[in-house]
């Protein structure tokens, strides 16, 4: 039996473009830029100075703040600049900018941190926090306070998630096919932190393969169970993937450590392997690079800091005139304003799309056909939160619980009026945030 979630959608996944790519390890390129926002929480800070050289693992950037993690280089080279430069946020923010040369040279930091069994929950907390790893399926939460909820809060669960349910990525169905054993160590490191005997690998049944060769390694790695998720989106979103496989409902405002959970993306468990075997701090991202408009679509390991760009270029460049670029899938993904933007700690994909698959129809009134009532994974109604966004009615959206929305988009996506609920609710989410914290703010200052 598969497991999955009342509601969602089932959009073409396009994966056949990349899904039979294996990962490419690309060189990195003359400059490296590493934007000081790659993650949820703290802002960062350099820890170097210009003219500072630095090596492969070097940390560059680092806060006392507990919500954040340090940033590391990829390369080896002298720190050229430190100045703003474009975010994929499409801001410029504060940024380190190292100049390869080329060597790659390895920090002295950089050193295997001893036998798994070894390791107490702490050490393994340290050391995640330490290699700055962060949630890599595009959330970019730092990973040590997953792994550090409240003691009240006891954690049952241990869940790796390889749904991935966005059309067109196949990075973490490459990382497991080809990094199983690093995916399978990481999960069993995270289960050690809450010494449980139990963790959970989920897969959507769409990827057969990755399903048989996890099936047939499981026997090394005794307590792990494959869970075989229906094909469906969003799937992979983290309260459905609970929901699926405990049965348990991550309650509104809540957290999945609220229902005894933790969940960890597939390159995110390959990472902490890599923290423990190597001491190999997050330096690279697994990329994929597809879309209509691409020549030779593929799959890539990339170093931090390299452009959009370099990545497209080794791909084949544009076989069509792109009409958007999104970082990210087609469904949550973020449009690109330029290719001299550098890969961050969440770029799980660089989707280019020709004219042809951008439509911009005129949108029509809403005509209540129920359909994104029916898809929404979080049971919201967003055609009133629709509404109500647009005429800037914040208290009723707080009302409706808009805060739920995880901005997976099948509202969207099914909209026979070609409205686009979505980017609505995202910007009456931020209102109702803003709402919400100068209210505590005044009642604090009372």
């Amino acid at each position: 039996m598969a497991y999955t979630f009342s509601g969602g959608i089932h959009p073409d996944d396009q994966k056949s473009y990349t899904n039979h790519v294996p990962i490419t390890v690309l060189d990195g390129v003359g400059e490296h830029v590493f934007p000081l926002q790659q993650h949820i929480g703290a802002p960062l800070a350099p820890v170097v100075e210009i003219g500072a050289h630095v090596k492969v693992g070097t940390k560059i950037a680092d806060a006392e703040a507990f919500v954040s993690v340090p940033l590391h280089s990829s390369v080896s080279g002298t720190v050229k600049a430190i100045e703003k430069r474009l975010h994929p946020s499409g801001v410029p923010v504060m940024s380190v900018v190292v100049e390869n040369d080329g060597l790659y040279e390895l920090d002295e930091h950089v050193r295997p941190k001893g036998k798994l069994t070894d390791l107490s929950p702490d050490d393994i907390r340290k050391i995640v926090r330490e290699a700055g790893i962060v949630g890599m399926g595009g959330a970019g939460f730092p990973t040590h306070v997953k792994l550090s909820p409240p003691k009240e809060k006891k954690i049952e669960h241990v869940i790796v998630n390889g749904a991935e349910c966005e059309p067109y990525l196949t990075s973490d169905h490459r990382v497991l096919l080809e990094t199983p054993d690093l995916v399978l160590f990481g999960l069993q490191a995270v289960m050690r932190v809450f010494g449980l005997d139990t963790g959970h690998i989920a897969i959507e049944q769409n990827k057969p393969d990755a399903i048989l060769l996890i099936e047939k390694k499981l026997s090394e790695y005794p307590g792990i169970k494959l869970c075989e998720l229906r094909t469906k989106y969003p799937q992979g979103a983290e309260k459905q993937l609970i929901k699926a496989i405990t049965g348990r409902e991550v309650p509104s405002g809540g957290l999945p450590a609220d229902v005894g959970a933790v969940v960890v993306n597939v390159d995110t468990a390959a990472a902490i392997a890599m923290a423990i075997q190597k001491g190999m701090p997050s330096i690279r991202r697994i990329v994929t690079v597809s879309g209509d408009a691409v020549a030779r679509p593929a799959n890539f390991e990339v170093k931090l800091g390299v452009p959009f760009r370099h990545l497209f270029e080794k791909a084949g460049g544009f076989k069509k005139e792109p009409e958007k670029i999104i970082m990210g899938g087609p469904m949550m993904g973020q449009a690109q304003v330029s290719l001299d933007i550098p890969v961050v700690k969440g770029t799980s994909a660089l989707l280019a799309f020709s004219e042809d698959m951008t439509v911009y129809d005129e949108s029509a009134a809403c005509m209540r056909c129920g359909k994104c009532v029916k898809a929404c994974p979080m049971r919201l109604m967003p055609l009133y939160l629709n509404m109500y966004a647009q005429i800037g009615d914040w208290e009723m959206c707080d009302k409706y619980h808009i805060l739920d929305c995880i901005e997976c988009g099948a509202c969207s996506y099914l909209c026979p009026g070609r409205q686009h609920p979505v980017q609505n609710l995202r910007i009456a989410k931020q209102k109702v945030l803003e709402i919400k914290r100068a209210q505590a703010a005044a009642a604090q200052n009372k």
